[in-house]
């Protein structure tokens, strides 16, 4: 009897999301290794090393995928490491980079916070779907960049006003010191920036402090929640740009175009060299406009627009 039933047809390339805080010694040595690994594999994207760890995001075939997570799984230092996997049609990075720098994520005056000693109760997504509905008086901060919010977020979360993550502690103690006695839900893309977020709250006093295991990313896979109460939709560090997250029928698109007001969840930075501003638009008004997000920026002497299509985005990080 053949089956009726929808049969899933696995697409030829992975997008790998990946972290670990772990100690690396001599962490530069090991980021020239492991470029000349990637090398060899084919893969491509970007992977930062530091001595707290490594965090990367990797494109390839499935041969290639499996290949990179059996290699570093050897690895006793990463044999537990979780890989947040998408299916992709291609690759969605044009090229590699494998870099050491001095820290994962930039939190500025909070750098110092070692979420091996210090962070946040995890929660599974479920856990976090059922803390945002029941918990009192629950304040869910989005760990991301104030762009980022806007594309897409968790009902009810507040917007950051940063444009870096290394802003966070100011707009801290400038917007939260009122309420560490509230409990505390943190959110971001995989997960790495909450470990140290969460961990700074905490430090800072606040009292009740979790943050989302493997971050959006986890959420919007888990078969039970579906990306429930996420609206819009996840920004992403690659030519996606926009992931969506939301698997139920609330999904939708929460942005428009900056110069028409058309649904859309395009992310451009503005191509006037001397603005960089990150704003929504759509395909047509790019080239209508030169990739800029007013008149006096399409009119500005230094410029970077090319009439390229996707290619031509320069994605905000």
């Amino acid at each position: 009897m053949k089956s009726s039933g929808f049969v899933h047809e696995p697409k030829p390339y992975r997008v790998l999301l990946y972290y670990k805080y772990v100690p690396l010694a001599q962490h530069s040595e090991y980021a020239a290794r492991h470029l000349k690994f990637c090398q060899a594999l084919g893969v491509r994207g970007r992977v930062l090393i530091a001595e707290e760890g490594i965090n990367g995001t990797l494109s390839g075939t499935i041969d290639q995928c499996e290949a990179y997570i059996n290699a570093l799984q050897m690895d006793p230092r990463f044999e537990d490491m979780v890989f947040k996997i998408d299916e992709v049609e291609k690759h969605v990075f044009g090229r590699l980079s494998v870099k050491p720098v001095a820290q994962l994520v930039n939190f500025g005056e909070g750098a110092a916070i070692d979420p091996n000693e210090l962070t946040g109760e995890y929660l599974n997504p479920i856990e976090f779907f059922q803390a945002m509905q029941d918990e009192k008086d629950v304040i869910i901060l989005d760990g991301r960049n104030d762009y980022e919010y806007d594309l897409g977020h968790f009902r009810g979360a507040i917007r950051p006003d940063v444009k870096s993550f290394r802003e966070f502690p100011r707009w801290i103690r400038k917007n939260l010191k009122d309420h560490k006695d509230k409990p505390i839900l943190t959110y971001c893309t995989g997960g790495i920036r909450c470990e140290k977020l969460s961990g700074y709250l905490i430090n800072e006093g606040f009292s009740k402090v979790s943050q989302l295991r493997g971050g959006i990313a986890s959420y919007g896979k888990d078969d039970v929640v579906q990306g429930r109460l996420f609206e819009g939709s996840m920004y992403v560090f690659d030519e996606r740009i926009a992931v969506r997250v939301n698997r139920t029928e609330d999904a939708s698109i929460i942005t428009k175009c900056l110069h028409c007001g058309a649904a859309v969840d395009r992310l451009l930075n503005c191509a006037n060299l001397e603005c960089h501003e990150v704003f929504v638009c759509c395909r047509n008004c790019e080239q209508k406009h030169r990739g800029a997000c007013s008149a006096e920026c399409e009119q500005a002497p230094k410029h970077s627009y090319k009439a390229a299509g996707d290619s031509s985005i320069s994605h905000a990080s």
